[in-house]
């Protein structure tokens, strides 16, 4: 059981906004003893019709320092993870509700305890534990992708900043992101780290895949250069093939980005020889981005101990 492994947290309600609609509200919890906020964002739309996500954010801990904030993690799930009454009522999800999308963000609060924390549930869940990103990129039902290049009017990165400025608006924060534009749209002080785990490996490997179009446009290349870290941890999908980016030109711009890159991975993915293109992608991953020039960091977790989903979960307490 992983419940041993993540410490249990007290969730205070300490009020709720009013409903939008059926699809679109905003719950606020105050979390116990921490002196941070939870809230829900239910329905936020993204870029282009229908494309709309729930989110998750996590305030920092100083929230009076102003300094602070402006600094945003971006986190995307793996399958199976919901939120937390959801992953109750499923008998599959239910042994891992530790694991639930609140549990995770507190996780991240305490690796960033100065960043707000934003959790992107996927848009749709086949079958209550298939995530699909279909939203950031073009899925299957299962959830694996089919990657493509940049394009102007759609992709990950319009995704994800139209869902960053309508959520903030959502939020109430004072120094909202602003519609797609140019230096002035972007707050002072803002940052972005991107984490994706398992599944939601995916959609960072989307973006790496649109970086050469999107630092070759003028107001999406203002986004691009805020992005100062992106964390791959245990990536994984059903698909055959591309688990990992291995396109030598991509991987060149990324490299050549300046965003530092980190490669957390466990047995459970990368030695699995039933599955073992992972490995060989993971590795070529790595050689290849530091033949660019870059230095990812990288860690094989758990090495010592059989593969396992739990030790697959616990990267997210260890990265």
């Amino acid at each position: 059981m992983l419940i041993s492994r993540t410490a249990a947290v007290g969730f205070a309600l300490i009020s709720g906004a009013k409903t939008m609609s059926s699809v679109a509200a905003t719950t606020s919890w105050e979390l116990q003893g921490s002196g941070r906020k939870l809230q829900k964002l239910l329905g936020v739309p993204g870029h282009g019709p229908n494309r709309v996500n729930d989110l998750l954010l996590l305030w920092p801990q100083a929230e009076g320092n102003w300094e602070n904030w402006n600094k945003h993690v971006v986190f995307f799930h793996g399958d199976i993870q919901n939120f937390q009454e959801e992953m109750a009522l499923q008998p599959e999800a239910a042994q891992w509700v530790s694991w639930s999308l609140e549990q995770v963000a507190l996780i991240l609060g305490q690796r960033f305890p100065d960043s707000h924390v934003w959790v992107v549930r996927a848009s749709r869940m086949y079958l209550h534990k298939f995530s699909c990103y279909h939203n950031f990129v073009e899925s299957n039902m299962f959830g694996a992708p089919e990657h493509s290049p940049y394009s102007a009017s759609v992709g990950a990165f319009h995704h994800l900043r139209a869902l960053l400025s309508k959520g903030m608006e959502r939020a109430k924060l004072p120094s909202p992101l602003q519609p797609l534009g140019g230096a002035d749209s972007i707050p002072a002080g803002f940052s972005l780290t991107l984490v994706g785990f398992s599944k939601g490996c995916v959609v960072l490997n989307q973006m790496v895949y649109e970086l050469p179009g999107a630092r070759a446009d003028p107001h999406m290349s203002v986004f691009i250069k805020h992005i100062s870290d992106m964390f791959w941890l245990d990536g994984g999908h059903p698909g055959g093939s591309e688990t990992w980016v291995t396109d030598r030109q991509v991987l060149k711009e990324l490299a050549a980005s300046g965003v530092s890159i980190h490669a957390h991975v466990t047995p459970y993915e990368v030695c699995d020889p039933m599955r073992g293109w992972v490995g060989r992608e993971h590795r070529h991953f790595i050689k290849t981005l530091e033949e660019f020039g870059a230095c990812p960091s990288k860690k094989l977790h758990f090495q010592e101990e059989p593969p396992s989903i739990e030790n697959h979960f616990r990267v997210l307490q260890e990265f």
